[in-house]
């Protein structure tokens, strides 16, 4: 056999293994649509599980309380982490919610006793297979994944106990309030493995969140951020003993769920698009809009006559 011969045949191979991950990733997703396919999107406003979200393996749905959602990370022996299957699991879940206007709040979280530590090494070991096209199906399939959870229409809390690793941090990122457990830590790991720390969103999220001088220190040394400096620096809302950590995010999205829905979309909204507005003429445009919209909404005129009818009671009972 010559030289030019077992060239050939390695050539080959290597693209025979690059479609094959390729056309894994397509069935994966195929996967994920069939698992929830027929079922109708509708509203679910009883407790218990999502019913067209239950054939989902790596990611698990409840409705704890009602008008809130919370979506459990479902792989606790890999401490969550990411592979395929759940990255199109999670899309899914986040286009049901948006989906359903009985859903006032998302809560997400892991199973057991991490978050979510990025994703699978054993996975991870497959890039050099992949090629130039597997690799960007499979940053396609994250991103989607991403941008699902990022434009749910309600405010997504992030419930954080333990190791929040690479894509795990992002997907902190990504929520709008962060609760952590005092054991949980965040790290920015991706350039431990020779990665780029620009990845699942990361170097637009953190920034914006913690400043670009910090973003760049924990994005270039991968060092750990335990849970009172990530409060310190912005990462995180507050934190709260491990066994308190769930009950204190769901009371926090429960209190966001008892408000006028429209309000509080509306409210998201406008931070968001304010956040990156090139002017202050441009926010109050954007919330202007918004406030003329709820000014003839049901919603605000019962909670108004509430409140009227409240602060009426309390000024007669102290006459």
């Amino acid at each position: 056999m010559t030289e030019e011969t077992v060239s050939e045949e390695a050539a080959i191979g290597a693209a025979v293994s690059r479609q094959a991950a390729v056309e894994a990733a397509a069935v994966e997703a195929a996967a994920v649509e069939a698992a929830v396919d027929g079922s109708a999107s509708g509203e679910h406003r009883s407790g218990g599980p999502h019913p067209d979200l239950a054939q989902l393996s790596t990611v698990r749905v409840d409705r704890p309380r009602p008008g809130v959602a919370l979506v459990r990370l479902h792989r606790p022996e890999r401490l969550n982490a990411l592979d395929r299957r759940m990255l199109g699991e999670l899309r899914t879940v986040a286009e049901r919610l948006a989906e359903d206007s009985s859903v006032r709040a998302v809560v997400l979280t892991g199973t057991g006793r991490g978050f979510c530590s990025g994703y699978d090494l054993d996975g991870a070991a497959e890039f050099p297979a992949l090629g130039a096209t597997g690799g960007l199906a499979l940053q396609d399939l994250a991103n989607r994944m991403l941008l699902a959870l990022h434009t749910l229409p309600q405010p997504l809390l992030a419930a954080v106990g333990g190791p929040a690793i690479g894509g795990g941090v992002s997907l902190a990122l990504v929520a709008d309030i962060r609760t952590v457990a005092l054991d949980a830590y965040f790290q920015v790991a991706f350039v431990r493995i020779g990665m780029s720390g620009g990845d699942l969103g990361a170097s637009w999220l953190l920034p914006r969140i913690v400043g670009r001088g910090l973003a760049a220190e924990l994005m270039y040394t991968a060092r750990p951020v335990g849970a009172e400096e990530a409060v310190r620096i912005g990462l995180a809302n507050r934190a709260v003993p491990a066994d308190r950590l769930l009950a204190e995010t769901l009371d926090l999205a429960g209190q966001i769920a008892a408000h006028p829905p429209l309000g509080v979309q509306l409210s998201k909204r406008a931070l968001a698009a304010s956040t990156d507005a090139p002017s202050l003429w441009s926010a109050l445009e954007t919330e202007a809009r918004g406030q003329a919209l709820l000014m003839g909404h049901p919603d605000t005129a019962a909670a108004v006559a509430s409140l009227r009818a409240s602060l009426a009671a309390t000024r007669a009972a102290g006459t």
